[in-house]
Formats: structure tokens, sequence, C-alpha cells
């Protein structure tokens, strides 16, 4: 593990949070119940929205020592499945073939994946960049 390496950049943050209050910006720093929360409320009224527009680089940080830097990239992965998950590509990406097939075929298992992918991307490249 690569200690304090900036595993999430903060430019990437704020071009999230311009969709913020879909939850975007919070399932990116890995916080996928608050996510959750503003994607059905469109963060929360809007008000925690731009309140996180001050949150980001303390967000940024957390997320910079909570996860393990390697030779996947967050930001490489997050912009996958951003623009392209419903065909897999993020998980091509990070080595996972068979689910990456069934992404392709099945457009995200019927973009239902595309939920659990947000709740757990930064958690599958975790665990990619910690194997051995």
């Amino acid at each position: 593990m690569i200690e304090n390496e900036d595993t999430h950049y903060k430019s990437i943050g704020y071009i999230l949070w311009i969709f913020g209050f879909m939850g975007s910006h919070r399932f990116y720093y890995g916080r996928p119940i608050t996510g959750t929360i503003y994607f059905f409320t469109l963060g929360i009224f809007f008000i925690g929205w731009i309140i996180d527009l001050f949150l980001i680089p303390g967000m940024d940080k957390e997320a910079d020592h909570q996860y393990s830097a390697g030779n996947k990239d967050y930001n490489v992965s997050w912009i996958l499945l951003t623009f392209l998950g419903m065909f897999g590509v993020h998980r091509f990406y990070l080595g996972k073939w068979v689910t990456g097939l069934i992404w392709f075929f099945t457009g995200g298992l019927f973009l239902l994946g595309y939920l659990y992918d947000y709740w757990t991307l930064n958690e599958q490249i975790d665990e990619v960049n910690n194997a051995v």
C-alpha cells in the first residue's frame, strides 16, 4: 500500500459535484449512503449540494487516506463507470472479465448493476490494488 497517495482528485470531485444533486460526488468519495440520500432528495433539496461545494476538499482528503493506490486508478475507473458502465468497460479495466461480459450483454444487469457498482466501486478498486 502506498501511503498518502492522491487516489481521488478534487477536480473530478468538483466535476461530479456539478451533478451532485444526484449524489455522484458522494459515491465517488466512498459515501454511498449519503449518495443514495442525495439521489432521492436532489441533494437534500439542493441545500446539502451547495454545502458540499465547501466539503469536497475534506472528503477528498479522507478518500485519499481510506483507499490504497496501486495499478488501477480510481479516477479512470469512475470515469469508465460513469460514461461506459452499461458496457462493462470499468469491469474489464479491473480485470473482471466474466462480469464485464455480463454487463456488456445485459446493459449493466438491466441497470441495477450500476447501483451496485456505485456503492462498491471504490472497494472493488481497493481490493484489486491490494491483491498480491
